[in-house]
Parts: C-alpha cells; sequence; structure tokens
C-alpha cells in the first residue's frame, strides 16, 4: 500500500500495472444515484462529435491499483427490471450469468438471442484530472471520477502494451511520465466510436511535486465499488432474476418498481461467442437506463 508521495512514485511503476492487465480479461456496487456530482460524463455537441482532455491518476492513498472493473446486469423482463451488480466481479459464481450461459448453449438461435440481452455489462472506474472540457469548461482542473467500458480501457493496454516495436510504453496512469488523454467521440452506426481517442506526449500532471501531492490527495477511493457489501448472495440474485423472469413478485419495493423500456441490444453480427457477449459494454451513463445502447465505451 502506498501512504506517500514519495513511495508513490518508487511503486507506481508500469510493470506492476501490466501484471494486473492479465487478470482484467478474466471474469466489480452500481451506484443508483444518478445525479452523482464526483463523477464526470462527456458529452456531445450539436453535431453529435464529443471532445475532452483529461488525465488518468494513480491508485489513492492505501489501494493498489487506479481503476476499479465492475461487472453487472441490467435487462427487463415480465416482473420489471434487473439491475444487479454481478458476483463474477468478485470472483464468485452467479446465477444471472449461469442462466446465460446454459441459453447460449442450448443450440437455439432465439435462446442466444436472449443471453445476448441480458448479456454482462463491463465497467471501470477511475480517477481523472479534466484538463479541457468545451461543453463545460467549469470542470477544468477538477478531479473526477470517471465510469467507462472496454473501448477505452483498450486505449490504456495499448498504451501500456504497443504493438509496435518502435513505440515505448507510458504508464497513463504515472503523475510524472504518464499522459493526458484525448478523447473523440464519434457517432457511427447510432453508437458512441472512440476509435479517434489517444494519448499526448508523455508529460508532467502538474508542475511540482507539492501540487502533485495537492492532487493525489483530492482523488477518491475505489475500492467501494467493488466492496463485497454492495453485492447480494447467490440466493438473492436467483431470487431477483426468477421474479423478474416470471412476473412473481411476493413484495415490491422501489428497486422492482418498472422503469421505461429501453433498447440495449447490439447487433447480432457484433458476437460469435458467448465470450464476447460477456465481454461487450455500453458504459456511460448519462441516463444508466436510456443510453446503454449508445454508449461503448
Amino acid at each position: 500500500m502506498t501512504s506517500s508521495l514519495s513511495a508513490l512514485k518508487r511503486s507506481n511503476n508500469l510493470d506492476t500495472l501490466m501484471g494486473e492487465l492479465s487478470k482484467v480479461a478474466e471474469p466489480q456496487k452500481q451506484s443508483n444515484s444518478y445525479q452523482d456530482d464526483r463523477f464526470w460524463k462527456p458529452e456531445l455537441d450539436k453535431s453529435g462529435n464529443g471532445y475532452a482532455v483529461f488525465r488518468f491518476l494513480p491508485a489513492v492513498s492505501g489501494e493498489d491499483l487506479p481503476w476499479a472493473r465492475l461487472w453487472s446486469h441490467a435487462f427487463q423482463g415480465p416482473g420489471g427490471w434487473l439491475i444487479e451488480n454481478s458476483l463474477t466481479t468478485i470472483n464468485k459464481k452467479c446465477p444471472i450469468s449461469e442462466s446465460n450461459s446454459l441459453l447460449w448453449n442450448s443450440g437455439v438461435e432465439a435462446d442466444k438471442e436472449i443471453a445476448r440481452k441480458r448479456k454482462r455489462k463491463l465497467s471501470y472506474y477511475a480517477n481523472i484530472l479534466i484538463v479541457s472540457d468545451p461543453k463545460h469548461p467549469e470542470n477544468e482542473g477538477q478531479v473526477k471520477l470517471y465510469k467507462f467500458g472496454k473501448k477505452i480501457f483498450d486505449k490504456i493496454t495499448e498504451a501500456m502494451k504497443p504493438e509496435f516495436e518502435d513505440e515505448t510504453p507510458i504508464n497513463p496512469f504515472d503523475f510524472w511520465e504518464g499522459a493526458n488523454f484525448k478523447l473523440k467521440i464519434r457517432k457511427v452506426d447510432g453508437y458512441w466510436n472512440y476509435d479517434k481517442s489517444e494519448f499526448e506526449p508523455v508529460s508532467r500532471v502538474k508542475p511540482t511535486d507539492e501540487e502533485i501531492d495537492k492532487l493525489w490527495k483530492s482523488q477518491y477511493a475505489l475500492k467501494p465499488f467493488i466492496d463485497p457489501s454492495n453485492f447480494k448472495s447467490y440466493d438473492e440474485l436467483k431470487e431477483k432474476l426468477n421474479k423478474t423472469l416470471t412476473g412473481q413478485r411476493s413484495t415490491e419495493s422501489v428497486e422492482d418498481i418498472d422503469l421505461p423500456p429501453v433498447s440495449n441490444d447490439i447487433p447480432t453480427s457484433s458476437y460469435n461467442s458467448v465470450e464476447k457477449v460477456e465481454s461487450s459494454n455500453e458504459s456511460d451513463d448519462l441516463s444508466y437506463f436510456s443510453k446503454l445502447a449508445e454508449d461503448d465505451s
């Protein structure tokens, strides 16, 4: 655990994070507050494009990783919406994922289509420093939480482990030898596309270590997102799944109230294996339910 800036400078190395990348490919609490001011969300301009510059920040004091990874489910059935964190996030069996696997392996195309609609959503959480936000310049210079998906994480991975020999690996989360990230969003076939996003050349995040230390102390803890207390038990999830699929509910609470229907399908051509179904992600949550299909970050 890092508890001082000098210790962070020694421990925040690329090799350590590279060791974690292999775990990311393997099979994290979704906040029910959609007005959380700690979070920053990109917005599109009138032309349908989005642009911002920010810096990914290292792990906070007392934590080992600069990101938290969360799997979740969000789909609607006769019994209303099921919106829950997946136990696979904390390496436990999840009845919802098990149900999807059975459907996918049935050999029936209609079952596969159901599995696609009920697939897990993959999200990452990280601290960022807003460098430029043309839509909301009041955010510039602030530390925010950023929720993003596989497409953005792939950009991070590519920076840490470049494909070509003439490219130098960098640690995007490093205060001193990291790099600002230029987020570029386009609409492609109705979905948010991030292909043109890229890292700038390596630079210090702040001129002095005193400023960096102040920045570091202003970051948010990420571990709460994947704390086991934020996940329902296997039996609780199984009961919730049954209620959602059958419409049979013994009691009704706020979380059971039906929400407006949304389209969260991904074109079937995008999938040719259950792994792709489970790994695909629509993660920007400007409005979590209505934006599931729009943002595949």
